[in-house]
């Protein structure tokens, strides 16, 4: 039976018995890892709002909290697989586990389906032809400072999401966070069907599950990438400080999306390990699949989510509060009033390096 025969039975997806160590070992440091990257988004988020209460939800804060709440989730299902096993929790492998599983990934996806359809606003809000609506999305998408208390209907609203404003393409990622939520749910009803004496095959709708989201985390990093390097040359073509250092921002963040999905992704469509984990005969296959288990979360969730924290480090700017002061001056020479210039052309000359000025990230 080999050293880690006892979980012999369970190759042929009975559930029963504890998971063989090198399994245990690698799900524990997962679990670890996860714990650290969690506890220092919602740390971080915590600094963030103590740091600048007034602006409500920005996109730095909602960020922070779906890092935080992904690998919240990634910690428990990794904890409760060790139980599940050992407590031979029938539910574990006839649903509950593919859910909580399932689950985590379906946020970070959806975080980085965000930060996409952010980019994409940058790259295409240039070509805009009506600029007063370029430059109202530039002021609610972009900006971080910003906030326009008045006479507004919504004004309740607006104090809680002060700093994010839905565009389209964000209402779209909302829409894809919940259809994806929806054929899990579908999938996993399936599986819990498929334990009885009928034509499903749990462990055929397992792997299917993860082959079509594995081609579309790698759809998402080739995405990435792109609109990564288009954001890059633009901003590169703009003078500034500011500019220079959030450019390497956009392209490390694009070549470590890139990297970590297509990595990952591979991985799972070449082994298909992380549905099947339990499928073993030999030590050497129970060495494998830990490897493979290990490095497939690690590259595919631990690694973005650690980096787009770091990219995400800095403190927001506080608001300055400008106090008008009398000025004792006293004017005796007039000088002539300059020309005015017709604003439709200052904004569209202002427009395009207005929105690459503001951080991407």
């Amino acid at each position: 039976m080999g050293r880690y025969g006892l979980f012999r039975d369970d190759a042929h997806g009975d559930g029963v018995g504890c998971l063989p160590l090198p399994i245990i070992a690698a799900e524990t440091a997962l679990a670890v890892i996860d714990a650290a990257v969690a506890a220092a988004a919602f740390v971080q988020l915590a600094r963030i709002h103590r740091h600048n209460q007034q602006h409500g939800w920005t996109r730095q804060k909602i960020f922070h909290f779906m890092i935080g709440l992904c690998n919240t989730v990634f910690l428990a299902y990794f904890i409760s697989t060790i139980i599940a096993t050992c407590q031979r929790w029938v539910c574990w492998v006839h649903g509950c586990g593919f859910v909580l599983m399932a689950s985590p990934q379906i946020l970070l996806l959806a975080s980085f389906l965000l930060l996409l359809s952010f980019w994409v606003d940058l790259c295409h809000q240039t070509n805009d032809e009506d600029e007063d609506d370029v430059r109202s999305h530039h002021e609610t998408l972009l900006d971080k400072t910003k906030t326009k208390p008045g006479t507004h209907p919504t004004g309740i609203r607006r104090k809680c999401f002060s700093g994010i404003q839905l565009g389209s393409r964000q209402k779209f990622v909302i829409l894809v966070l919940v259809l994806s939520f929806a054929v899990m749910l579908t999938f996993a009803i399936l599986i819990w069907l498929g334990r009885g004496e009928n034509p499903i095959d749990s462990s055929v709708l397992k792997k299917v599950y993860l082959d079509v989201f594995s081609v579309v985390v790698l759809v998402l990093g080739g995405a990435l990438a792109c609109y990564g390097a288009l954001l890059f040359s633009k901003m590169s073509k703009v003078r500034s400080e500011t500019v220079s250092t959030e450019k390497w921002k956009v392209a490390s963040l694009a070549a470590v999306s890139l990297i970590c999905f297509s990595s990952s992704a591979i991985l799972a469509l070449v082994t298909n390990v992380p549905v099947l984990l339990y499928w073993y005969s030999t030590d050497a296959d129970i060495i494998n699949n830990a490897v493979i288990l290990f490095l497939y979360y690690l590259i595919g969730s631990s690694v973005p989510s650690g980096f787009v924290l770091w990219v995400m480090r800095d403190m927001p700017q506080r608001p300055i509060v400008e106090r008008p002061t009398q000025s004792r001056v006293v004017t005796l020479f007039r000088d002539r009033p300059p020309t005015t210039q017709d604003p439709q052309w200052r904004t569209a000359v202002t427009s395009s390096n207005k929105a690459l000025k503001s951080s991407p990230i």
